[in-house]
């Protein structure tokens, strides 16, 4: 059956739509020896013989759905100009072997869960506007915002001439250190702007010192590690499906994730990592809700069989 070439592109696992766009303007992609530019131009991929760079298309691979607990320190890319190391050396180290891609990003300086895949349909719903998947943060934060910034967060801030989306914004606790008092943030947020939970925190006088991500819609699991990486589940899948295709939004609370991974801390601390300094005392002040929270996941006591996470 005939498809648009950046469908059919996408759906082989050689790029995402957006970038199979790209590639096809680039006079890059070739249908039975013709050179094809226009967007929008269909072929069959059972029949048609589609190459690009040269190379012949194979036929639609072994979807993966990946997620992956990316450390500081890497770059969420396929490859990097300055050589520094990538989230795709951490899968290939661990035997990926399919041509997998990003959805979303995470900064150089922030860490937590990241998903990696090879179907650009699926990438392009998670990650476009209109559908508003939540993604959770901790962060920490120099300082300690007031009522009424955190007021602030919650309604949204202006940053380069345009407000974030209202968020849900929570002071979890309070960090007594000898370079100061710190606190700890819980940040909900529904949009996917480049470093905008950092640009937010910095607009009302708070930096971030560590920035964690720990759920993206219903997926989150408190046991994989800094460069482990495992597949999704088929339920997590679903879920992910169900929010992509625009039906109703579906949170961790409503719907208690699958959890695997092997059994670790939660966080590993790192000698001499900025912002790790040892609290000397913890204080737990009354918690300030910018917004009501939904309830949080039920947590699953056993873990399925043969679905450990795997090092990078």
């Amino acid at each position: 059956m005939a498809e648009r070439l950046q469908k059919i592109l996408s759906a082989a696992g050689i790029a995402s739509r957006r970038t199979a766009e790209s590639l096809i303007e680039q006079g890059r992609v070739s249908v039975n020896g013709t050179t094809v530019t226009t967007l929008g131009t269909k072929a069959d991929p059972d029949t048609d013989e589609i190459k690009v760079d040269g190379r012949r298309v194979k036929g639609t691979q072994r979807r993966r759905y990946i997620l992956l607990y990316k450390p500081r320190g890497y770059i969420t890319t396929r490859s990097d100009p300055e050589r520094r190391p990538t989230v795709i050396d951490l899968l290939t180290k661990g035997g990926v072997r399919e041509y997998v891609y990003p959805v979303g990003r995470l900064d150089y300086d922030s860490e937590g869960l990241l998903l990696l895949t090879s179907d650009g349909d699926f990438a392009a719903r998670l990650t476009h506007p209109r559908h508003g998947v939540e993604r959770e943060y901790e962060v920490r934060v120099r300082g300690v915002p007031n009522d009424h910034e955190l007021d602030r967060l919650s309604r949204g801030i202006s940053l380069e001439g345009r407000r974030t989306a209202p968020a849900r914004v929570e002071l979890k606790k309070v960090l007594e250190l000898e370079t100061g008092s710190q606190a700890l943030l819980a940040f909900v947020i529904r949009e996917g702007r480049n470093r905008q939970v950092r640009d937010m925190c910095d607009s009302v006088g708070h930096p971030v010192v560590r920035l964690r991500r720990v759920r993206i819609g219903p997926v989150t699991d408190d046991h994989i590690r800094p460069g482990e990486f495992r597949d999704l589940s088929p339920r997590e899948v679903a879920l992910l499906r169900k929010i992509s295709a625009g039906g109703e939004r579906v949170s961790a609370a409503s719907e208690p994730p699958e959890r695997s991974g092997a059994r670790g801390p939660r966080e590993r601390r790192r000698k001499g990592a900025p912002g790790d300094e040892v609290p000397r005392t913890i204080e737990v002040p009354r918690t300030i809700k910018a917004q009501p929270k939904s309830a949080p996941a039920a947590k699953s006591r056993r873990r399925p069989a043969g679905d450990r996470p795997r090092r990078g």
